[in-house]
């Protein structure tokens, strides 16, 4: 079963996310409807990338298990806040990075660079992370990696290919 927007959602709940904090991109914002409609997790929209990340690790720091999301450009801007939060204070901030053109980066049919910088990033900031895919991987397999970040005690990333 792939990870249709309803079913990620759902996944997200099930997995003990409480908030989704997030700036959509064309792909992920396919989650706002059932987001909205479920009420949970609870939907907090940012203005900015560092915003996000701020925003989930005050939601983590008061008690709740918040998930901070954006697309990987976003990523790459909300760097100091990345650091600051993820090597500085050590807080264990989940966050799924949408990898725009993922697909069809690895297909050679974009000259999207995004994909190419993504993974380098994530390895140098020296965080662990895993890859899910919409159309290949389960709900079961979301919730397997968002456990999995949970248990670490550490900060995590989720690097989901569009």
């Amino acid at each position: 079963m792939s990870l249709d927007p309803s079913s990620t959602v759902t996944a997200l709940h099930t997995a003990g996310i409480s908030h989704v904090v997030w700036i959509p991109d064309s792909h992920l914002g396919l989650w706002e409807a059932p987001l909205l409609e479920s009420g949970r997790p609870y939907l907090i929209r940012a203005t900015r990338e560092g915003e996000v990340v701020a925003i989930a690790a005050g939601l983590l720091i008061g008690g709740a298990r918040p998930l901070a999301v954006m697309q990987c450009t976003g990523f790459f801007e909300a760097g100091d806040a990345v650091r600051n939060i993820v090597h500085d204070l050590r807080l264990p901030l989940p966050m799924l990075i949408g990898v725009r053109s993922q697909r069809a980066f690895l297909a050679g049919e974009t000259r999207d660079n995004c994909p190419s910088f993504t993974e380098p990033i994530v390895q140098a900031w020296q965080i662990p992370y895993t890859w899910i895919d919409s159309e290949r991987d389960s709900p079961s397999d979301l919730i397997t990696a968002l456990r999995s970040i949970e248990r670490s005690h550490k900060a995590g990333i989720i690097l989901w290919t569009e």
